[in-house]
């Protein structure tokens, strides 16, 4: 005779096999679930979830730069430390401490879930916004070279806020463009919100005036809002209105017009405005094949401003010559190829627009830095990531540079592939009718996918 008995949850029920215990499902975890723990536990067990070892070849590529960036500082620096204080190793201690927080902050990042910053991707963008309002502020904000870029409280190093402002839009916008899907095709949902985020950004940044990083940055957003499958009247209302604002803005600036008449006429000015560029030129040349010598650069003896931020390409074309300037283009390469790499293998839309817009940012403003240098375009003050110095644009770099490898940590561990075979003269097809998709609700043009509905 057979029971009927309905199987009661942590009672003993008769199996196939024998009596087997039933388990309570309100005991049931499942192996990330939060259900009764603490917001402490809760953490800890979001940064304990499994993931696969990190890229190698990308956690070498920024070590490798980082490297060469702090030996290149100490030579091209050594003149320029020795006359304003009196210790050759001054600016090299600096960049060294801020390597040491850099690599710091990288090995942390690099081990926290990526996911977690588009949760915070709100207070981490108004922070930001914060801070750059700060340096405008009498008594906070510290002028240098007619320029108020710069956060100074007592004897504390410096803070340059739009340096790590250059993290947090990529944060933002990642996470906002995540949530919007297809709705940033509508200019009220996408093309408006988007021109006002990097106005406001933008805003800022020029009254300081820092018209080299509202370029990246604006330029970084233009890429991720692109990649994010934007529609390209839109891109190309963005190109005509972004190029009227720019021309604007350079026009209203007097500095912009002086950079532009000195690029086309370097020669005129030698010995005042067009004094940078020419030096910078003909550092980088003077170099040949081989160079000149780890340390036995000569321009850096004043011929060169600004030689360990701006210049230090040029410094490292003239002490190791273009096979040394290669070798630092091609660890460049690496990176932004193992950074696209990540970005295609992650698990979700924010992690992809995420590792794009942080490569996006490394690739533009290596291009900026190295193309001024040799005379490309217009010189932009932009500094090269890793390798200028500053300790404040050192840690920022790192920073992103450790969301990148955690996002090769947390991705699939392969590359996507297609829905569909490909089709052949052999392969059966046939017609289905489109699916109806159902109706999403109505969200703010600004939300930014934190999941909480804010």
């Amino acid at each position: 005779m057979t029971s009927n008995r309905a199987a009661v949850p942590g009672s003993e029920s008769p199996g196939v096999l024998g009596r087997v215990r039933l388990p309570d499902p309100r005991a049931i975890r499942t192996p990330y679930g939060d259900g009764g723990l603490t917001v402490g536990r809760r953490i800890i067990r979001r940064l304990r979830r499994p993931a696969s070892p990190p890229d190698w070849v990308l956690v070498g590529a920024v070590m490798a730069l980082v490297f060469i960036g702090l030996i290149f500082v100490f030579s091209s620096s050594f003149a320029i430390s020795q006359e304003l204080h009196g210790n050759t190793r001054h600016f090299a201690i600096r960049q060294l401490i801020g390597a040491g927080i850099g690599l710091v902050t990288f090995l942390l990042l690099a081990r926290i879930d990526y996911r977690i910053w588009q949760r915070l991707s709100s207070p981490i963008i108004w922070i930001s916004l914060l801070l750059l309002a700060a340096v405008l502020i009498p008594g906070i904000g510290h002028e240098e070279n007619g320029a108020t870029r710069w956060i100074q409280i007592g004897s504390l190093p410096a803070l340059q806020p739009s340096e790590f402002a250059k993290l947090a839009i990529c944060i933002y916008v990642a996470a906002w463009l995540a949530a919007k899907g297809d709705e940033i095709k509508r200019i009220p949902l996408g093309l408006a919100p988007f021109c006002m985020i990097i106005g406001v950004i933008g805003g800022l940044l020029m009254l300081e005036p820092d018209l080299g990083t509202f370029a990246a940055i604006a330029c970084t957003g233009v890429v991720m809002f692109f990649l994010a499958g934007a529609a390209i009247r839109h891109m190309f209302m963005l190109l005509v209105g972004g190029s009227a604002v720019l021309f604007a803005i350079v026009v209203g600036a007097g500095y912009g017009m002086e950079r532009i008449r000195t690029f086309f006429n370097a020669e005129e000015v030698a010995q005042e405005a067009g004094f940078q560029i020419i030096n910078l030129v003909s550092t980088l040349g003077s170099g040949g094949l081989t160079g000149v010598g780890l340390g036995a650069s000569r321009q850096k003896f004043f011929y060169v401003p600004s030689a360990h931020t701006d210049g230090v390409f040029a410094i490292i074309g003239e002490e190791t010559g273009m096979l040394g300037a290669m070798v630092v283009l091609v660890i460049f390469a690496v990176l932004i190829y193992r950074g696209i790499r990540a970005g295609m293998r992650a698990e979700d839309r924010f992690g992809t627009l995420l590792a794009f817009g942080i490569v996006a940012w490394f690739a533009l403003q290596a291009f900026f830095n190295v193309a001024g240098v040799m005379r490309t375009i217009v010189l932009t003050g932009i500094p090269l990531p890793f390798l200028s110095f500053g300790s404040s644009a050192l840690i920022a770099s790192m920073a992103a540079a450790g969301i990148l490898v955690s996002i090769s940590r947390y991705g699939r561990g392969r590359m996507p592939e297609s829905a569909d075979p490909p089709l052949s003269d052999h392969t059966p097809t046939r017609d289905v009718a489109p699916m109806r998709e159902a109706k999403r609700p109505r969200v703010s043009p600004f939300h930014s996918g934190r999941g909480d509905g804010s």
